[in-house]
């Protein structure tokens, strides 16, 4: 039997209750049960997650972090006026419009049907027009060296067994020397429970086990996977996929701040960081 479901705050019981879930395991997962187990995790929790969220990403802003991290202020794409800009794994696809609107032509992707959905709604909103494509992270629909630069703000990542992969594909798809820019959950918070209180505070995980968070079903059918990468991990991807890394940046929580999203809170914020973004350029 799997052990009792321990879900984080904002993995929201109704997407669990849709799809199934009574547990957790720690189990290697192939990338067929892991596009079909995040396909249909995204699908049910995008109302959720956009009613919980969406205010705070706003329709038409790059935020890179639940530290509130801005494009408008960090600038960590350079110039994007005339720019063809790929963003993968873009949810709402906020950030895309904040992109059209600062004069750049961006494409966005994201794999599940539901988020793009709520992209449609604030592409009619708000009247932009950007293109929105259904698409794995893993198997990019556009022809090699067609962006000039390539983003991504806590989307697919985490959710795919391979990035050299994902890498690879960013790499095809960008022109040489392009940057290729990404968010995550900074690495060290995987030896820490998922939990934006004190009891976040006690390391409980092994930093270097990389064995995948898995929700599953009563047949022990995932329903939603996460994998671990270590900082060195992926920095090493991207070497052997032709990014140099650039800059690693790790936000402070910012003072006066005080919303908790998940396992983003003050109290652990003030403590130890929460996102990663890594800044690389194609070569």
């Amino acid at each position: 039997m799997p052990e009792p479901a321990a879900a984080p705050a904002d993995r929201h019981a109704s997407a669990e209750e849709r799809l199934g879930t009574v547990g957790v395991a720690h189990r290697e997962v192939a990338g067929n049960e892991a596009e079909a187990a995040n396909l249909a995790w995204w699908d049910a929790d995008a109302d959720d997650y956009q009613a919980t969220h969406g205010g705070f990403l706003g329709d038409a802003d790059f935020v890179w972090c639940p530290e509130g991290v801005r494009e408008e202020d960090a600038r960590l794409l350079g110039d994007v006026r005339g720019k063809r800009v790929l963003e993968v794994g873009c949810g709402q696809a906020a950030c895309s419009r904040w992109l059209a609107a600062a004069g750049a032509e961006p494409v966005a992707t994201d794999l599940s049907g539901g988020m793009l959905r709520h992209a449609r709604e604030g592409n009619a909103r708000t009247g932009a027009t950007v293109p929105l494509v259904q698409a794995n992270a893993e198997r990019l629909p556009f022809a090699a060296a067609s962006f000039d630069i390539a983003c991504s703000a806590f989307g697919a990542l985490p959710f795919v067994p391979s990035l050299e992969t994902v890498f690879g594909e960013v790499r095809r798809v960008l022109r040489p020397g392009a940057p290729w820019v990404f968010s995550v959950t900074h690495p060290m918070r995987w030896i820490f429970p998922d939990d934006p209180g004190p009891q976040g505070l006690t390391a409980t995980q092994p930093y270097f086990d990389r064995t995948p968070y898995v929700e599953v079903d009563d047949d022990g059918t995932a329903t939603y996977v996460e994998y671990h990468r270590t900082l060195g991990d992926y920095v090493r991807a991207l070497a052997a996929e032709g990014f140099a890394l650039e800059d690693l940046v790790e936000p402070e929580w910012p003072q006066g701040h005080t919303r908790t999203w998940g396992q983003w809170s003050p109290l652990r914020g003030r403590l130890f960081p929460g996102t990663a973004i890594f800044r690389t350029r194609r070569d």
